[in-house]
C-alpha cells in the first residue's frame, strides 16, 4: 500500500528514501548536493530547521523549498519567489505510446542542459541527469527535440520531471509520449508516478489529466538565497 501522505513533504522524504545516498544532512534539514539540484528539504518549517539548513548552504547560494504548506523563513534568508504549486499522481494510465524513445545519458548532458536552460521545465542543473532515468526524442538532423525524466523517489512514488520540448518542435505530441512511457514504466515497476505543474498551465494540465494523472493536492514552492553574514 502506497503511503501517499509521503508527497506532503516530498524532497525531505525522498531525500531519506529513495535518494538517501546523496543526501547531505544536518538535523532537520537535507538538500542535494548543489551540483545535483538546489532542492532542499525541511522535516518542519520551525526556526531550528531553518537554522539546520543554513549550516547547509553557502552564503549567497539559491536553493528550492518544497514544503506542505507556506511558510516564512526568519532573517537571514531572501525571498525570491514563493508560490503554490499542483502535485498531480497517476494510480493508472488512459493512454499509450508507440514513439521510439531514446534513453539519454552522459554522452547527451550538454544538449539534456541546453534544453533545460531554454524552456524552465524547473530545477535542473548540469547533475539533475543523475536523479533518474530520462529519455528523449531526435529530429532526423540529430537533434534533441524533447526530453523527460526522473527526479525524487520515494518508498512507491517516483516523479516525472523536466518535461520539455525545444518551442519549434511543439505540437507532435512528444511530451505527451515521454510522460507516456515514463509513466507505464514506472508503473510497470510497481510504483505510481507523480509530478508537480504549475496551476496556471492549463495545457501541461489537461494533458496530465488525459494521461491519467490527477490533482491530489498543492503544496508550496520557495525559492530563496541565503544572506552573506
Amino acid at each position: 500500500m502506497v503511503d501517499f501522505e509521503l508527497l506532503d513533504n516530498p524532497v525531505w522524504n525522498s531525500l531519506r528514501m529513495g535518494h538517501s545516498d546523496m543526501a547531505i544532512r544536518n538535523g532537520s534539514a537535507a538538500r542535494y548536493p548543489a551540483d545535483i539540484s538546489p532542492l532542499v528539504g525541511l522535516s518542519d518549517t520551525g526556526p531550528q530547521a531553518f537554522a539546520d539548513l543554513r549550516a547547509l548552504v553557502e552564503p549567497g547560494e539559491t536553493v528550492g523549498l518544497v514544503s506542505p504548506e507556506a511558510c516564512e523563513p526568519p532573517h537571514g534568508w531572501a525571498v525570491k519567489r514563493a508560490r503554490f504549486i499542483d502535485q498531480m499522481i497517476c494510480p493508472a494510465l488512459e493512454l499509450e505510446t508507440t514513439m521510439s524513445l531514446l534513453d539519454l545519458g552522459e554522452a547527451d548532458a550538454a544538449e539534456m542542459l541546453a534544453l533545460a536552460a531554454a524552456t524552465e521545465p524547473g530545477p535542473f542543473v548540469a547533475g539533475t541527469r543523475r536523479m533518474g532515468r530520462f529519455r528523449g526524442v531526435r529530429a532526423p538532423d540529430g537533434t534533441l527535440m524533447a526530453m523527460a525524466g526522473e527526479r525524487m523517489h520515494l518508498d512507491g512514488l517516483t516523479e516525472i520531471s523536466a518535461v520539455c520540448t525545444w518551442p519549434r518542435y511543439r505540437g507532435q505530441g512528444l511530451a505527451k509520449a515521454l510522460v507516456v512511457a515514463a509513466a507505464a514504466r514506472i508503473l510497470a515497476e510497481g510504483n505510481v508516478p507523480f509530478l508537480h505543474v504549475k496551476g496556471e498551465n492549463d495545457a501541461a494540465r489537461m494533458l496530465y489529466e488525459r494521461i491519467g494523472f490527477r490533482r491530489r493536492r498543492q503544496v508550496h514552492f520557495m525559492v530563496m538565497t541565503a544572506i552573506p553574514a
